[in-house]
């Protein structure tokens, strides 16, 4: 007798339980949350208006011409921030003062020689590595945004998967 009440209550507590799942996926969808999701609102903030990068000089990667960075990682954030209908404002320091700059909130981005073996990871969101931009030299180059944006980061790097392939 006992064999079958048992048998009996693992049905209810299945339906239980997948009554109480399917309650948690409706309440959860009614929520607004969107994933990925900016904390910050990076994404929102810098489209369609200023998108601030950082960047230091790195060969063929970024040079400075009359006081204005050039080169392929330039030209790629450029054409980021024209998809996203930004306008760039660069700023030129070290990688340490650029770091520094994108935790306080004063950069939304530093783009330049940084590779896949950064140790800024506990400092900043770090895109996928890309072997396949101009003048890395087989380096694998990242980009920083600020942590937690990850609305931000996916939009960048689905146009880095774009232009330079993973």
């Amino acid at each position: 007798m006992r064999r079958t009440s048992s048998l009996r209550a693992r049905p209810r507590r299945r339906t239980a339980s997948i009554t109480a799942a399917l309650l948690l996926v409706l309440s959860l969808s009614g929520c607004g949350l969107a994933v990925p999701a900016d904390p910050d609102g990076t994404l929102e903030t810098v489209s369609g208006g200023e998108l601030r990068v950082g960047t230091a000089p790195d060969g063929d990667l970024v040079r400075i011409e009359d006081g204005e960075p050039t080169g392929s990682i330039v030209d790629l954030v450029d054409g980021f921030a024209s998809r996203i209908h930004a306008e760039t404002d660069w700023t030129v320091a070290s990688e340490e003062t650029l770091v520094s700059m994108l935790e306080d909130g004063d950069l939304d981005l530093v783009a330049g020689g940084i590779t896949s073996e950064t140790p800024w990871v506990d400092k900043a969101g770090v895109t996928r590595g890309y072997r396949g931009i101009e003048g890395a030299d087989g380096r694998e180059i990242v980009m920083l945004v600020p942590l937690g944006e990850n609305a931000f980061l996916s939009s960048l790097e689905r146009f880095l998967d774009e232009e330079v392939g993973g």
